[in-house]
């Protein structure tokens, strides 16, 4: 198996699960609200269906993503957030629909994109690889919300690893956002995975580290958990001001969530 063919496997898993915790909810419970202030479950769900539609957009159709972009430009800040509360009033069998037309979609169009030639985003462009990295990175994101908002404990696996990369690939992106020159070295990143396997990217002898949970490292990358209530332990400054503004999603800076 090629990588894209792993991710896109992991993905179709982590979707799978997410599915099996909303196909059968009724309307009250499409209308949970989540941890994401204003988000329902069926926004959550609206979200990646919407956003899963957009990538394959941008993997086949230049001149379709040309407008959304212009759409999305109209509107920065807001875009993102309008149309999954757009997506999200459709009925809940519609809406799951959607989502799963959409998911086929979007596998079929990174199986047939060229594997070397990146694709636009609202972010830096991406080879298929990266895309479906990060359509995994916010299908866990997203899942964890309508998790929370519906009390299921979601177990954890050593599928976050996509996650934690992204994370730790996104470091300068984190300062860029924020208006703030990324730091001229590497960091060294150690996270224990819940398998209890050591995950590790920079040099060894870096002068600045992070350490810690994997799990932990996702969610902050993720914007689902506050720096106060993770077990992360950075060496340097510069590694501690990256752990309070982590992001490993595209768009402006995130909000994050308050600490426990």
């Amino acid at each position: 198996m090629t990588l894209l063919d792993d991710l896109l496997a992991d993905l179709t898993v982590e979707g799978d699960r997410l599915w099996a915790a909303v196909a059968g909810l009724d309307a009250d419970g499409w209308a949970t609200p989540t941890p994401a202030a204003g988000w329902t479950v069926a926004t959550q769900i609206a979200h990646l269906a919407w956003t899963d539609e957009v990538a394959t957009v941008a993997a086949t159709d230049q001149d379709a993503w040309e407008a959304i972009v212009l759409d999305a430009v109209a509107d920065p800040m807001g875009y993102v957030d309008a149309q999954a509360l757009e997506v999200a009033r459709l009925a809940p069998e519609a809406l799951l629909a959607r989502w799963g037309a959409a998911r086929d979609g979007l596998r079929a169009a990174l199986r047939d994109h060229p594997a070397r030639e990146r694709m636009p985003w609202f972010g830096p462009p991406m080879s298929p690889a990266s895309m479906a990295t990060a359509r995994f990175m916010e299908t866990w994101a997203h899942a964890l919300d309508v998790y929370a908002a519906l009390g299921v404990d979601p177990e954890p696996t050593d599928r976050i690893r996509h996650v934690a990369h992204l994370g730790v690939r996104t470091r300068d992106f984190a300062f860029g956002v924020h208006a703030l020159e990324p730091p001229a070295g590497e960091f060294r990143t150690d996270l224990v995975a819940p398998s209890g396997d050591q995950w590790s990217w920079g040099p060894e002898d870096a002068a600045q580290t992070v350490t810690g949970s994997a799990w932990d490292f996702c969610l902050l990358v993720t914007q689902r958990v506050h720096r106060d209530d993770t077990d992360l332990v950075a060496t340097g400054a510069d590694a501690e001001r990256w752990l309070t503004i982590a992001q490993a999603f595209a768009g402006p800076a995130g909000e994050g969530r308050p600490p426990r």
